[in-house]
């Protein structure tokens, strides 16, 4: 595999960094945010969802605008909106403007997730194509770790008082970070190529092959366009594609696996454990900066697991990883349930003393008496302090009061991330990338991420409501029971990539 193609895929992946990075400093800025603007847990589950929501309608039409304006102009918006989304997220002065905000950076990652992967699928061999698209997920959780390790660093200067840090500007400066990594983004995509498959499908043949010399080398290139000529049918490509083509028996079979790899990457709560994994950590009664620090193990460890599926994804193929993965996932989720399940919640009236806000003494009627689950507790506690004060002191309260096999759910929630990071992660969208016609691909894949963004702005928007109402518990158990079906349904189903052209996969799949 040469350098240059791996730079080139690397670059055209940094918009998954930027989406990574946004994920992940969410989770920490609604440690401030939420008392700031006294927001409920609905209002909370939005300003964090709402990117999603975005996404829908950017993954829907992506696609297609990149099919037709090419997948270079198409990521150079992306990168565009992305620096105004975190200047206006920097400068929000309200719960409105903060999650219109961050709508604009929605719409662009939701672009990015879509259009990298055919872009890279689209320069890439059959040999090396799996571990190239998964570069889009490497710079997913390099995101995750950059974005987890900030608001680390963040949260520890701000308790040590730095002039410029308090508890109403630190989250300010975690939003307004990422408009380097964007701009950045920018400055370089206008080195990159258009698509040499697009170009091709566009008949501008010259071009197309000119770029494939400039990224393989003379022999390679030509090699490549010999294969696109043999199997490509101009007058097919030109033919406008509608829903209707989606219930054709050629197409029906790939749709309904994309579809189901698409609900079931976000419909086991991976993005409400990224979003929100400050906010579970503390449930597990560890303190503040605890919280923030187990962050960064957690997207450390993304990172190793996502260059385990780098390097085994060309290897052993698409389906061993993800019916492991999925199966570790479901292992994971019911861990975690089992152990917040056994947790109980007790303060005495010496730990009440010593809670250090204004209306701790609120809670001496609670003294001594001992909860086993954390949504009754948690109920208990709100009605004497109120929602604002509790969603401020949480951290204190559930660390002084609770009594939870911590290592176990730690272990749970680490499990999930690892298995996910070498299977739904990246192998998503390799096979996205893989199983569909280039006339259709924009198209498909557009639907599928609609998909697979709606399920993860749902289950975003509504996780702090499950967790404030069902308990961390039932909350985790519901991910568990869906992931092993899920995982059923990719035993039946999954078909293997491993090795074909993109034209061979359209040969065999697509009849």
């Amino acid at each position: 595999m040469n350098k240059k193609i791996i730079v080139i895929s690397f670059v055209i992946s940094l918009g998954g960094f930027l989406f990574g990075f946004d994920a992940g400093i969410i989770s920490g800025v609604m440690f401030f945010v939420g008392p700031e603007f006294n927001l409920s847990e609905i209002q909370s589950g939005w300003v964090v969802s709402s990117p999603s929501f975005a996404a829908m309608v950017a993954m829907f039409f992506s696609g297609r605008l990149s099919d037709k304006y090419g997948r270079k102009k198409v990521l150079l918006i992306v990168a565009f909106l992305y620096a105004v989304s975190s200047i206006l997220s920097a400068l929000a002065t309200s719960y409105e403007s903060l999650y219109l905000a961050r709508i604009v950076g929605g719409l662009a990652f939701g672009a990015a997730l879509v259009i990298a992967p055919i872009y890279i699928a689209e320069i890439s061999s059959a040999k090396n194509r799996g571990k190239l698209v998964s570069l889009q997920q490497l710079n997913i959780v390099f995101g995750f770790f950059t974005a987890f390790l900030s608001n680390y660093l963040f949260n520890k200067y701000n308790s040590l008082e730095v002039t410029f840090l308090t508890d109403t500007s630190v989250w300010r400066y975690m939003l307004g970070v990422e408009l380097f990594p964007a701009l950045l983004y920018f400055s370089l995509l206008f080195f990159i190529p258009e698509s040499p498959r697009w170009l091709f499908a566009k008949k501008n043949f010259l071009k197309a092959k000119k770029v494939f010399i400039q990224i393989y080398g003379e022999v390679h290139g030509n090699k490549e366009i010999e294969v696109l000529e043999k199997n490509t049918n101009y007058k097919k490509n030109k033919i406008k594609v509608s829903f209707k083509d989606l219930l054709k028996p050629s197409l029906r079979f790939v749709f309904l696996v994309g579809i189901v790899i698409g609900i079931l990457q976000q419909i086991t709560g991976i993005n409400a454990v990224y979003f929100y994994a400050t906010s579970i950590f503390k449930q597990t009664g560890i303190s503040t900066d605890a919280a923030f620090s187990s962050g960064v193990l957690l997207s450390t460890t993304s990172v190793i697991f996502t260059f385990a599926a780098i390097y085994l994804i060309d290897k052993i193929g698409r389906r061993p990883l993800l019916l492991v993965g999925s199966a570790g996932i479901t292992i994971s989720l019911f861990l975690c349930s089992y152990g917040f399940g056994h947790a109980t919640y007790n303060l005495t009236s010496e730990q009440i003393s010593h809670l250090e806000f204004s209306n701790s003494d609120k809670l001496s009627s609670l003294a001594n008496k001992t909860f086993k689950n954390d949504f009754d507790f948690k109920k208990e506690i709100k009605s004497k302090i109120g929602l604002k004060s509790f969603i401020k002191n949480e951290a204190i309260i559930l660390e002084t009061a609770t009594t939870v096999n911590a290592p176990l759910i730690l272990g749970g929630i680490l499990g999930f991330i690892a298995c996910f990071a070498f299977s739904l992660g990246p192998v998503m969208w390799v096979l996205l990338s893989e199983l569909y016609p280039i006339k259709y691909k924009g198209f498909i894949i557009g639907i599928i991420a609609f998909m697979n963004s709606l399920i993860s702005s749902v289950v975003q928007l509504i996780f702090p409501w499950e967790l404030a109402n069902l308990g961390n518990a039932i909350t985790f158990l519901i991910f568990a029971v869906i992931s092993l079906i899920g995982f059923i349904a990719l035993f039946k189903i999954l078909p293997e990539t491993k090795g074909k052209s993109l034209e061979d996969i359209e040969l065999e799949f697509v009849k």
